[in-house]
């Protein structure tokens, strides 16, 4: 198997001693999710959709570039897949650690229903280790070690529903572990009418990206840098799967934006900007939106300093200047690079300050003043 973070058995014991379950006995033919029942929470026993068995009791994992190789008692890179007696199990299907109803600006997507909230969950875990998370201490632990609740899919629409939103975010750590819930979550909302979203690090392989792909409306893909060795030294991951996966979303129709977080001296200087968004116009077109977002020191980061504004505008600047139609700053309020400008009359279309709308004239997805067809989702 692939080097890994997971947890074996011999870790799972230890940690049910500091959970004070020292003497319990445990049998090894007991199913699944053992760490819920020990936790006294009550999981939810649910096979992983992508994956092939192999000989010896081991699977593959087929949802990622990964492809973790996993040992029968033992989980994946990510920790929350376990393969048992040669068959693997998602451990976080409908038990989220966190859920909220946040501005749908705060994903961010900005092209998407302006102005609506999203019902936002997240279980724990993640398929990549970026040394910048500003969400570790959810995404690089395992299910046990959290508080979570019990949210099936059709809890979760309900929720969304009761909560006005018209939109589920999966977000805050990496949907792509948790992608079945994710799936059926989202087939749940549709037939309450609610949107699907995915906040994703776009790291997944075309199968079940292509399923997902066809009850979400929206992704949203956080490209790390435009760099193979910045994804192997700080994301730990690959570039291109990602890269192949915008492309993916592009053919398939599905709404995109890209969010770009800037770290200084790492993947900030102005030739990476510019291959960036030469692929960009090549490969996507120019009216994916691009957010140039500001880093502030987190997780494994905590030796560089917040990413200086003149920096995102530069980046802006060169994404414009390549054609790119609809370029924004991030984490900067109050900026007028969070405005929506109309890329032929270049009249402001949507004012924002942080994560609310101030306001909003695009008329039937047009712009108002030369009605020119802003790309989006408007209704």
């Amino acid at each position: 198997m692939k080097k890994s973070s997971k947890i074996n058995r011999r870790d799972f014991f230890r940690q049910c001693s500091r959970f004070g379950c020292s003497g319990l006995v445990l049998s090894a033919t007991l199913p699944p999710l053992i760490q819920n029942i020990v936790a006294g929470q009550s999981g939810h026993q649910n096979q992983a959709r992508w994956y092939e068995k192999i000989p010896d009791k081991r699977v593959k994992c087929k949802l990622c570039p990964r492809e973790c190789v996993v040992d029968d008692r033992e989980r994946g890179y990510c920790g929350v897949r376990e393969n048992w007696d040669g068959v693997y199990y998602t451990l976080v299907y409908g038990n989220p650690c966190t859920y909220h109803v946040d501005p749908i600006e705060k994903k961010p997507l900005f092209h998407f229903l302006p102005g609506t909230t999203a019902f936002s969950l997240a279980t724990v875990g993640c398929n990549v280790d970026c040394q910048f998370c500003q969400n570790w201490q959810i995404s690089q632990i395992r299910p046990e070690q959290a508080d979570n609740f019990d949210l099936p899919p059709r809890k979760v629409a309900q929720l969304t529903k009761e909560a006005g939103a018209p939109t589920i975010a999966y977000t805050y750590t990496e949907p792509v572990v948790f992608a079945e819930y994710m799936y059926d979550s989202a087939v749940e909302g549709n037939r309450l009418g609610i949107k699907s979203v995915m906040i994703s690090n776009g790291y997944i392989q075309e199968t079940p990206m292509r399923e997902l792909a066809e009850v979400l409306s929206a992704v949203k893909i956080d490209l790390k840098a435009f760099s193979e060795k910045y994804y192997r030294e700080i994301v730990s991951g690959e570039l291109k799967p990602v890269l192949d996966t915008l492309v993916l979303l592009r053919k398939l129709n599905i709404w995109t934006e890209i969010v770009y977080l800037v770290l200084p001296t790492l993947n900030d200087s102005d030739q990476e900007f510019r291959n960036l968004v030469k692929w960009m116009k090549t490969d996507l077109g120019p009216d994916i939106p691009i957010h140039f977002t500001r880093f502030h020191p987190q997780y494994k980061m905590q030796n560089l300093p917040p990413t200086p504004v003149k920096t995102l505008e530069r980046a802006r600047e060169i994404a414009l200047s390549e054609g790119i139609h609809y370029v924004y700053v991030g984490n900067v309020p109050g900026h007028s690079g969070e405005h929506t400008y109309c890329p032929d009359c270049q009249k402001i279309l949507i004012q924002r300050k942080g994560f609310w709308i101030l306001e909003n004239k695009i008329k039937n997805g047009k712009c108002p003043d030369c009605h020119k067809v802003i790309p989006g989702v408007w209704s």
